[in-house]
């Protein structure tokens, strides 16, 4: 079914249903783990860097579609809290790198693990049916943000497709 025939889907169900589940994994992860609480913005710059890798403040900017001062200031804000480093660069002395802290890194380890045992154990509960309707979801889920970043991003979203790519496979 694509999204021109798709009569039963209702943008507006989902989206009432989306927001308040990522808050909730969100507060059941930070719970079982005693986390800090990180704005939400301060934690789209940390995904963006994964371990093991540096950006420039301009790149951050960029990447996430935000303002360089409005990097700048979280970068600052993030620095005081001890979730990013930043550092010369090798190649330019009066440019930055900032990379997430080794704290930073240790709480996404912590949360993606709590919150997939989360996940997890509320699956437990759902009958098969929706376990296969979940399972089945999460590929146009990820096609679903996708589009929305990049349309955020001042881009053009990819056409839509006729056909469903997981039913052309």
């Amino acid at each position: 079914m694509t999204a021109r025939s798709a009569g039963a889907f209702d943008a507006a169900r989902l989206t009432a249903v989306v927001s308040p589940l990522r808050r909730a994994l969100l507060a059941a992860a930070r719970e079982r783990e005693g986390l800090p609480d990180i704005p939400d913005a301060q934690i789209e710059v940390l995904r963006a860097l994964p371990r093991g890798t540096v950006a420039a403040p301009g790149e951050l900017a960029t990447t996430l579609g935000l303002g360089r001062s409005t990097i700048s200031n979280l970068l600052a804000a993030m620095e005081r809290a001890g979730l990013v480093t930043r550092q010369p660069r090798t190649d330019d002395r009066r440019g930055v790198e900032v990379a997430a802290s080794p704290d930073a890194l240790g709480y996404f380890e912590r949360f993606d693990a709590a919150s997939a045992a989360i996940m997890t154990d509320a699956a437990t509960r759902l009958s098969a049916g929706d376990l296969a309707a979940l399972a089945g979801a999460v590929p146009a889920l990820e096609r679903l943000r996708d589009v929305l970043v990049t349309q955020q991003r001042g881009g053009s979203a990819a056409p839509r497709p006729d056909v469903d790519p997981e039913e052309a496979a």
